[in-house]
């Protein structure tokens, strides 16, 4: 027998058990197809000189010669491979997430290739009903090597429009607006951060990562002929501190980490949604991010959060100044207790900037705490990044002795391995204490939340916070977060506002802030929008004025036990509804074209529920805060006819 009959026998023998033998393979095309349990996409795997890949979706080409690479010490992992094995792997099981964002249970099922390769390595694919995604393996032994490139082309069959999250530079929050580009218009030095979400004739493809340790962040950056490919922060070597937040790096090193030889690198995420609103509940960032390092987490509690900051404690009809002060903190307390609020905020003020263990004189934080526990109201913390790590586990003692269940931490502005680093760190040394921690400030955290359940939210968006200074949280960019930011998990946006205005009647005023779009725009956020703690935005007394506005925002959860993706088109419309316990709620948003939708109730169980419906009312194209509430009885039979006011909204809560 010649030799090329041999090999054709080997290979023939491998694939009835699965896997190659151990053999090396020269560098000619070997070709490799991976598709999703469903059969709808398709991965094809090319190892040759270099290691490249396309994908189809319903044997549609999207992405074409897509290539990966990574360079660690003066060695590059990915050119001329030399194949020793390929082994095919499936899963299907059933997962309960600690924290439920959008399903009380997550199906897991995928086929996964992996090929290993000469050198110590493998490349490993998986192809999902909501993506594929892939990673490096090594197997290099030793405690500090280092990785100075990975290479990671993103390559499309044409040029097709992405919404495209053009940062100025990468010392940044991550609040980006989603804006759309032809590919071939995204050159080399427009660099963004992510996801990059590609239409792609139709079908949706979202660019993202999870399960990033030990690693900097990914960015992306175009090439001019509809690609995109990835940069990445260098490892700083000298850093400065500006006033008490900004920590910016001076010198960085030729590499970009400094990591264990043996590992697994972040997984590199294609999500692919046909239809818009399938990306609204895409898991495939959660299924891909490592496990709870949790071994217990009864104790994290999701909720709702009376917050100062964002209406400047502009409180009226009371008989003391309010302002950062106890009494004012003490009046938070009652006005969560008495509308089962979950938590205040303390935000920038309550201490001492530069010293997070130095209280403002007219705060008596043992005293404010023990009037919340009395309460059964939570106090959270905001804390500068840098302050807090400057004292850490002093600052952290402190808070669980006086009984603060969770702080909010701000300012990173970077995403390179030491600050990914930090997040690890900091929710690590938090839930050793119980308590919880939204990180603001950054993006990349929200990538975590699976690994650790008591990072309970992110921020990284363009929020509504710009609208104490700017136009720019409009609601285009409203009906655009769900399908962009949103993909990579929590978005602590901080919806509330109970002034609201349309862009003829609105201004931004710091200490006296409204929010563009209708106010029913607003209550739909709380269930369009994911975040397991979600903010109430505004002052007590406003809502306290607003008492069917507030009656909504009382009933409506922060945790899902199911989400239904109706309807919607990216930086358009958005239609949602999504299920805690048998009760139902729907939330849609428009921008600034008003529409007539419907809405099939189809997905409900049978038997009637009562609907409370919040709808824009006859001159809420006028007056902002004008809206409807009714109420009716409805079943899974029922089509409702929903006008939406241009920035309007609906929202309603079905209950049996």
């Amino acid at each position: 027998m010649n030799a090329f009959c041999k090999q054709a026998v080997r290979i023939l023998i491998a694939s009835i058990w699965g896997s190659f033998f151990a053999i090396a393979a020269p560098a000619s095309d070997l070709k490799f197809s991976l598709r999703s349990p469903d059969d709808r996409i398709e991965v094809q795997i090319r190892v040759s000189n270099r290691i490249t890949y396309d994908v189809s979706v319903n044997n549609k080409l999207l992405l074409k010669d897509s290539s990966l690479a990574i360079k660690i010490g003066d060695k590059t992992l990915g050119e001329n491979p030399q194949l020793k094995s390929s082994t095919k792997n499936s899963v299907d099981k059933v997962l309960e997430p600690a924290v439920r964002q959008k399903f009380a249970r997550i199906r897991e099922h995928y086929n996964e290739l992996r090929l290993d390769f000469d050198l110590g390595y493998a490349v490993v694919f998986r192809a999902y009903p909501e993506g594929i995604a892939y990673r490096f393996e090594t197997s290099l032994g030793g405690e500090n090597v280092k990785i100075f490139n990975e290479e990671s082309v993103f390559r499309f069959a044409s040029d097709f429009t992405v919404f495209y999250p053009e940062e100025e530079s990468m010392f940044s929050h991550n609040e980006r607006k989603y804006l759309p580009f032809p590919l071939k218009q995204i050159s080399p030095a427009k660099f963004a951060t992510l996801p990059a979400v590609v239409d792609a004739g139709g079908a949706k493809i979202a660019i993202a990562e999870s399960d990033v340790e030990e690693y900097p962040g990914l960015w992306l950056r175009g090439t001019g002929d509809n690609a995109l490919s990835s940069i990445f922060e260098h490892y700083p070597l000298k850093e400065q501190l500006e006033k008490d937040r900004d920590y910016k790096v001076l010198e960085a090193a030729d590499y970009i980490a400094v990591t264990h030889g043996t590992r697994t690198f972040p997984w590199r995420v294609l999500g692919v949604a046909e239809h818009d609103q399938d990306l609204v509940a895409n898991p495939l960032i959660w299924l891909l991010e490592k496990p709870s390092q949790l071994t217990d987490s009864s104790w994290i509690k999701p909720g709702k959060v009376a917050w100062d900051w964002w209406n400047y404690n502009n409180i009226f009809g009371v008989d003391f100044k309010a302002g950062i002060n106890t009494q004012t903190y003490k009046y938070y307390v009652d006005f969560a207790a008495k509308n089962h609020l979950d938590y205040i905020i303390l935000d920038e003020g309550w201490y001492k900037l530069g010293n997070v263990l130095e209280v403002v004189p007219d705060i008596n934080m043992e005293e404010l705490t023990a009037y919340a526990k009395q309460k059964n109201v939570g106090v959270i913390l905001w804390v500068v990044w840098k302050s807090l790590d400057d004292q850490l586990i002093p600052a952290l003692d402190q808070y669980a002795k006086w009984g603060v269940k969770g702080i909010k931490v701000d300012f990173m502005q970077r995403n390179d391995q030491l600050l990914m680093d930090y997040y690890f760190k900091v929710s690590r040394e938090c839930a050793k204490r119980k308590m919880l921690v939204d990180f603001h400030g950054a993006q990349r955290p929200a990538s975590l939340t699976r690994t650790w359940p008591n990072l309970i939210s992110t921020e990284g968006v363009r929020g509504m916070e710009w609208s104490k200074w700017s136009a720019e949280a409009d609601p285009p960019h409203n009906v655009t977060l769900p399908f962009t930011r949103m993909f990579l998990g929590p978005m602590d946006y901080t919806p509330g506002a109970m002034l609201n205005a349309q862009k003829d009647m609105f201004a931004p005023i710091m200490k006296r802030p409204m929010a563009l779009g209708t106010r029913c725009q607003q209550l739909a956020m709380y269930v369009v929008y994911e975040s397991p703690l979600q903010m109430l935005s505004d002052s007590p007394s406003n809502y306290e004025r607003e008492p069917e506005s507030l009656e909504f925002l009382r009933a409506v959860p922060t945790t899902w036990d199911e989400t239904v993706p109706l309807d919607g088109r990216i930086s358009e419309y958005v239609v949602v509804a999504r299920r805690n316990g048998k009760d139902w709620y729907v939330g849609a948003m428009t921008n600034w074209s008003e529409r007539d939708i419907e809405i099939d109730l189809a997905f409900l169980p049978a038997g009637t529920f009562t609907l409370y419906a919040y709808q824009d009312g006859p001159n809420a194209d006028r007056m902002a805060s004008d809206y409807q509430k009714t109420t009716s009885q409805v079943t899974k039979s029922t089509k409702l006819k929903v006008h939406l006011a241009r920035g309007g909204g609906y929202a309603a809560w079905l209950h049996m």
